[in-house]
């Protein structure tokens, strides 16, 4: 289990690194839509224009990767080895960033529901007023209809195990054609990139200068 108590420290004004994880990449596309979308396509382009934004305004960040390639260590052995050693490497790579932030960027699936939509956040145990932010920000950006947040616990692997505050977004639903039409253009990946930053951006400035008063 992580150490929550550690983790409730927000770093210092103008201190935080901004981590942004593309989930999936490489061997491992993620999910695949009807129309052959590939959900590690969408959260590239997705946590590129995250990156890009946050280095117009002097925000430090750092990527798991920033091309169609997976992080599982060589010779890792069969798919399922492939996908425990990526997991891995992205939990050392974000707990090697001095007050680091996580925000990890995915794509949901339902396709035994295709009518099923919108963005929604998940948290670790550090991450639940982060995660609250964002899917304010998003249920009013992006969301017709508003989405609650949900604790990982240890279904998702990341989250459970990075000892820095961390949200997972699931920007939209692949099963979904309409919104995997607008998931593969511009605007709504700008939009997204967008709304998921300054959500983070504003509620760290603002509880790093309300914990100093």
């Amino acid at each position: 289990a992580v150490n929550a108590s550690k983790n409730l420290a927000l770093p210092e004004k103008g201190s935080w690194t901004l981590v942004i994880d593309p989930g999936h990449g490489g061997f491992d596309g993620g999910a695949l839509a009807d129309d052959g979308t590939v959900e590690a396509q969408i959260n590239l382009a997705v946590a590129l224009q995250m990156e890009e934004i946050a280095r117009l305004i002097g925000v430090e960040t750092e990527m798991t990767r920033r091309e169609d390639a997976a992080m599982d260590s060589p010779g890792a052995g069969t798919v399922r080895q492939r996908k425990v050693s990526d997991l891995k490497n992205r939990v050392a790579f974000t707990n090697g960033i001095p007050n680091g932030v996580l925000v990890s960027i995915h794509q949901n699936s339902l396709p035994e529901v295709k009518t099923v939509h919108g963005a929604q956040v998940f948290y670790n145990g550090a991450g639940e007023a982060l995660a609250l932010a964002v899917q304010e920000a998003l249920n009013a950006a992006i969301n017709d209809r508003p989405k609650e947040t949900k604790a990982a616990g240890s279904s998702i692997y990341l989250l459970e195990n990075v000892e820095v505050p961390a949200v997972l977004v699931e920007c939209g639903f692949l099963s979904n054609p309409q919104e995997t039409a607008l998931l593969n253009t511009q605007a709504r990946q700008t939009r997204l990139a967008l709304t998921i930053f300054a959500a983070v951006r504003s509620y760290l400035t603002g509880s790093v200068e309300s914990a100093g008063q």
